[in-house]
């Protein structure tokens, strides 16, 4: 039994990547788009969130109806304009307690509660206003599956369940264009249920749902993920401790940066999620909300492996073959990259921008 548990120990640690390779690359690193195989209907359908119920409408409003519609109303400036402006007016009491984290439609009234639906980065969720208190939950619904239609006719919250007509789709890569992405949808017609009690679920009481703490990562019923004394809604890396070394700094240097200065303090719900297994960018201290997902793609939820939620990115190291205080690096982003030289002199990193590209 002893020789059993040593093996088992030994093959653990034969096949886990040293702290070499998971933040460190020898050659280039960079590479092309892989487009991904849509899911069908009946792949959908098997891997939907057990907490969801699909029901086939006899009436519907159709996904071409709906988004040829849509468009017409936003895709001209002056239609377009009057949409953001609603968005500040309309829905202003739900942008004062969110802090414009997101984009707002239904909303709906059920007694002295508010809700709305908002999207952010990250996906969907169900905003609440209640006792003057604001909450978001997630609904754990990919758009890469489950398109909303833009026109509902019902309250999106009735009799203890959120519920909201639409249509499974898959995404059309524009060609040329990658990243870029437009909808098609295999299957019309459904109405999605979700019961208020699953959605609102929250087992650590740290403010956020167990749905959204599954979707990426995050462990629901531990309201301190990393054990570093900071509950997961206050901590800006709530999955990994926070470490000062030089290369945690060098990846902290990286991270995007924004203009006007949010007060991302308030912004409970704004993420940014790197994929990455590198331990020293685990370690930053951001100033803005951070997750992380395995590149490896049998290690990342379900949730993450068909949503596009990763809007940035900073790659491995290549350490310089001569200079052991230089560094190459590069970062991509926003139809970008920026390819840099990083020397690390007197205990600072200074950079020097030596390539990159624009899409």
């Amino acid at each position: 039994m002893k020789f059993l548990y040593f093996f088992v120990f030994t093959l653990f640690f034969s096949c886990t990547k040293s702290l070499e390779e998971r933040c460190f690359t020898k050659g280039e690193e960079k590479s092309s788009y892989v487009e991904e195989k849509p899911y069908t209907v009946k792949q959908i359908l098997e891997e939907k969130p057990d907490y969801l119920e699909i029901i086939n409408l006899k009436k519907f409003r159709d996904f071409k109806q709906d988004s040829s519609e849509y468009r017409t109303k936003v895709y001209n400036l002056e239609a377009n304009e009057k949409r953001w402006k609603d968005q500040k007016v309309i829905f202003a009491d739900f942008d004062q307690y969110f802090f414009g984290q997101f984009e707002y439609s239904f909303k709906t009234n059920d007694g002295n509660i508010k809700y709305a639906l908002g999207r952010n980065g990250l996906g969907y969720w169900l905003l609440e206003i209640k006792n003057n208190q604001p909450f978001a939950y997630f609904l754990g619904l990919s758009f890469s599956h489950y398109y909303f239609n833009k026109i509902q006719d019902k309250p999106i919250v009735k009799d203890g369940f959120f519920q909201i007509e639409g249509s499974l789709v898959k995404i059309v890569k524009v060609a040329g264009l990658p990243g870029y992405d437009d909808y098609s949808a295999i299957e019309d017609g459904k109405l999605f249920k979700i019961n208020l009690k699953d959605l609102l679920k929250d087992s650590d009481k740290d403010g956020f749902n167990d749905i959204f703490e599954k979707s990426f990562g995050l462990n629901p019923k531990n309201k301190d993920t990393d054990g570093d004394g900071v509950n997961d809604f206050d901590d800006t890396n709530p999955m990994f401790r926070s470490e000062k070394n030089k290369f945690s700094e060098l990846y902290q240097r990286l991270l995007p940066e924004y203009a006007g200065a949010p007060d991302f303090k308030n912004m409970h719900y704004y993420f940014e999620v790197f994929e990455t297994d590198c331990d020293y960018f685990h370690q930053v201290n951001p100033d803005y909300r951070i997750l992380f997902a395995s590149d490896e793609k049998n290690k990342q939820t379900n949730y993450i492996k068909v949503t596009n939620v990763f809007h940035h990115g900073i790659s491995k190291i290549k350490k310089h073959e001569k200079d052991p205080k230089r560094f190459y690096i590069y970062t991509w982003g926003s139809g970008s990259t920026n390819d840099y030289s990083a020397e690390y002199k007197n205990g600072k990193w200074i950079f020097k921008l030596i390539g990159g590209t624009v899409s």
